[in-house]
């Protein structure tokens, strides 16, 4: 399987290629153009200056006599400094004079090519690569011009010039230019590899970091983070943030699973050891028969407790898949009925306690949103456990009121003052204080979880505080 660092690198390599491959040929192209249109341009020219020079000629001595010292060093200068040849022939192309020095016989051996003499004569110009019929040993290109002169009312071509440049010259001008710029493009082309194989492993990196890590998740290395990306302000980083947190919610759900094992392992084992035990005690003789009716006591007792257990543990699995529910079924209903109800289903365990209730209800109804059954066991399970922790003798508050569209419901006792650091755990999963399991036998440690999920399905809060003795819940509930 190809990586993405290789994917990457080859399409950026691939890209490169063909952009370089392009440039490369525009850059050739237009540059053999540009030196081909300065050759041009200049052969021309000098066509031009000696078109007119020997037309001057020819008017000042009524012909032209090619062995004149000055017309031939003129022309010689021109064809040095232009680094061109020069030829003129007469009207009809046969070769008078050669910069060269070349001396071509009147028989006709030294002819201009009838093509290029028919141009000159029909258009006044002659430009193109050719070497003349063989006049030239290679392909020159070649600009030729007529001589005229005005006789009376008639115009005369007396002559055609011609100036041929080497095209070595410009091969080997254009070869120069581009061996320049493919030493530059491979130059640059290596430049830019190095710099992609760098730029492909600095994002590929954290990505193999981060598979890396999930792999070890799979393993069970739940400790596993992706760090030193914090400061790179891009996707990266935002993906190792998201990636670390996702980590730690998975190791927190994981070690809140352990947890739950252990616990709900240590719940069941208690009273069925217990159970157990005195069953086989029993049926063995070793408990004696006067001892058997508060055995199995005993026995009924740690029965219904398990029984709590499992029917607590139902609850928490019904409300973690309402947890995951997207749609909550909820309607209005009467705050103050439901908790003169649980009052009311509590008085016998408030009475043989020994506690008062104090009760500031308002004298009209509270309308709030919510699941009445779910809301009935939010109160019944915080006055139980209201009742369970006040001290014999002193009184139980309950307290709702309006404030901000929430109906905000307190439940205060007065008993043991509950230590801060156990403040946050009270709602955690078979969380049970050190002070309160002697006065909670039968507790679970259940009942705040059970509490505080059903409100966060709600989306509603609940706040404990204990100070001196008074330990206070404090819940809201949307008025409706």
């Amino acid at each position: 399987m190809r990586s993405l660092y290789r994917r990457q690198l080859t399409m950026m390599v691939s890209i490169m290629l063909l952009s370089f491959t392009l440039l490369a040929g525009a850059f050739m192209l237009l540059s053999y153009r540009y030196i081909i249109g300065e050759t041009r341009d200049s052969v021309m020219r000098n066509a031009g200056y000696i078109s007119s020079f020997t037309s001057t000629y020819y008017r000042r001595y009524l012909t032209l006599d090619v062995e004149d010292e000055f017309y031939s060093s003129y022309m010689a200068s021109i064809a040095m400094i232009s680094n061109s040849h020069i030829i003129v022939a007469d009207g009809s192309g046969k070769i008078l004079f050669a910069t060269d020095g070349s001396r071509f016989s009147t028989d006709g051996s030294g002819q201009l090519p009838e093509d290029v003499v028919a141009q000159v004569m029909n258009t006044g110009a002659y430009n193109g690569m050719t070497s003349l019929g063989g006049i030239y040993p290679e392909r020159r290109y070649t600009s030729a011009l007529p001589v005229t002169n005005q006789l009376g009312p008639v115009v005369v071509t007396q002559g055609i010039v011609l100036v041929g440049a080497s095209a070595s010259n410009l091969n080997e001008m254009w070869s120069s230019t581009a061996t320049i710029f493919f030493f530059s493009a491979v130059v640059v082309f290596l430049i830019s590899v190095i710099a992609s194989t760098l730029t492909s492993a600095y994002q590929t990196r954290p990505l193999i970091e981060m598979a890396e890590a999930a792999r070890k998740f799979g393993q069970g290395e739940f400790d596993v983070r992706v760090t030193g990306y914090e400061d790179r302000g891009d996707e990266v980083s935002d993906l190792a943030e998201a990636f670390n947190s996702m980590a730690n919610s998975l190791e927190k759900v994981e070690s809140q699973r352990a947890d739950f094992i252990a616990n709900v392992s240590h719940e069941l084992k208690t009273p069925m050891t217990t159970i157990a035990g005195f069953a086989e005690g029993i049926l063995d003789g070793t408990i004696p028969p006067e001892r058997e009716r508060e055995s199995l006591e005993i026995v009924v007792s740690e029965t219904r407790r398990l029984s709590r257990l499992v029917r607590r543990m139902l609850d928490l699995s019904r409300l973690n898949a309402l947890a995951e529910s997207t749609v909550t079924a909820q309607e209005a209903f009467d705050l103050t009925e439901v908790m003169s109800r649980v009052l009311i289903s509590l008085e016998t365990k408030i009475t043989d306690r020994q506690l008062d209730v104090e009760v500031h209800l308002p004298e009209d109804k509270v309308m709030v949103w919510g699941d009445p059954d779910s809301i009935t066991q939010v109160c019944y399970n915080l006055l139980d456990n209201a009742a369970k922790f006040a001290a014999p003798g002193t009184a139980i508050s309950v307290q709702i009121t309006r404030k901000d569209g929430k109906a905000h419901t307190t439940i205060r006792n007065l008993g043991a003052t509950i230590p801060p650091e156990e403040l946050p755990l009270l709602f955690e999963r078979f969380h049970k204080a050190d002070y309160s399991r002697s006065m909670d036998r039968e507790g679970v440690g259940l009942g705040l979880y059970i509490v505080k999920t059903i409100l966060g399905n709600l989306k509603e809060n609940i706040t404990v505080t204990s100070e001196d003795g008074v330990t206070q819940f404090h819940f809201t509930l949307t008025l409706a």
